[in-house]
């Protein structure tokens, strides 16, 4: 079917109490590991590409890419622009055919959230949904980086969600971008209070690393869409490496890119039955 937008999509997990998961991809490979994942178990998807995966190849090539396979598939598929850091990305991703995006305003002022976002929705112009960011994730993400982290007021959640007409808010809950040093302490509490303060779907980022434990509290408490990117990348770059390493003569890129398709697929499979939305398509 073609690429659909995450409004119904985030709204209908929100009605229903599961999360769709969306997940970060770099090339061809990672996208086919997701798209089977998502067909075997039968869910909607998210995937998604930040800034520096779109500086290594341009939006309009995963636009094709994820298209294209889309087209082909069971399942609903989004194309969203993750941590967009400007206007300029949501633009090019909106001129690229993406589906969905995100505008991050997390390292401004309110004030100048506000204004960011709501921009967005304005250039969006109900074509696609747009989600911002309220709080500091804490790490790097591509082109925001947050060396401490600021959670997520809810009062003021409230008043952003009404100020930009965001269709979802990314939070800060004391999650972190890349993996663990040493195991987070999530602020539940919070995140029961922004759901009560708020009716746009919530988004966690940062949950590459965290356990299934906490990733289905949350689920429970609220979020809607659930982001992962590091451990993608990691199984993937790991399966490369241990299929070379077996295989020291291969030279066909379709070998150790199978390996790794494999890889990420497990994963993937796995992600989706910890956010509940297997067999929601």
């Amino acid at each position: 079917m073609p690429l659909v937008t995450s409004k119904d999509m985030l709204l209908d997990a929100r009605r229903a109490g599961y999360a769709i998961a969306a997940f970060n991809i770099e090339n061809m490979e990672m996208a086919l590991a997701v798209l089977e994942a998502a067909e075997e178990t039968g869910t909607p998807v998210i995937m998604q590409t930040t800034p520096a995966t779109l500086r290594y190849a341009p939006p309009a090539v995963f636009a094709g890419i994820i298209s294209a396979l889309a087209s082909r598939s069971r399942v609903p598929v989004v194309m969203h622009l993750d941590h967009g850091s400007s206007l300029d990305w949501v633009s090019a991703a909106l001129n690229a055919g993406y589906t969905s995006a995100m505008i991050d305003g997390s390292s401004l002022s309110f004030e100048e959230n506000v204004a960011v976002t709501r921009e967005a929705v304005r250039m969006a112009a109900e074509r696609i949904p747009i989600e911002g960011e309220l709080g500091r994730v804490g790490g790097k993400e591509d082109d925001v980086q947050a060396d401490c982290d600021a959670n997520t007021d809810p009062d003021q959640a409230a008043a952003f969600a009404g100020q930009t007409g965001a269709n979802s808010l990314a939070v800060s809950i004391g999650t972190a971008h890349g993996f663990y040093a040493k195991a987070p302490v999530l602020d539940k509490q919070r995140l029961s209070e922004i759901r009560a303060a708020l009716d746009i779907p919530l988004v966690l980022h940062g949950a590459s690393g965290l356990s299934d434990e906490d990733i289905r509290d949350c689920v429970a408490l609220g979020i809607c869409k659930v982001n992962f990117a590091t451990e993608l990348r990691d199984v993937y770059t790991k399966a490369v490496r241990r299929c070379l390493a077996e295989n020291p003569d291969a030279y066909d890129p379709k070998k150790y890119g199978e390996a790794a398709r494999l890889a990420v697929k497990e994963l993937v499979i796995h992600k989706i039955r910890v956010c509940g939305s297997g067999n929601k398509a």
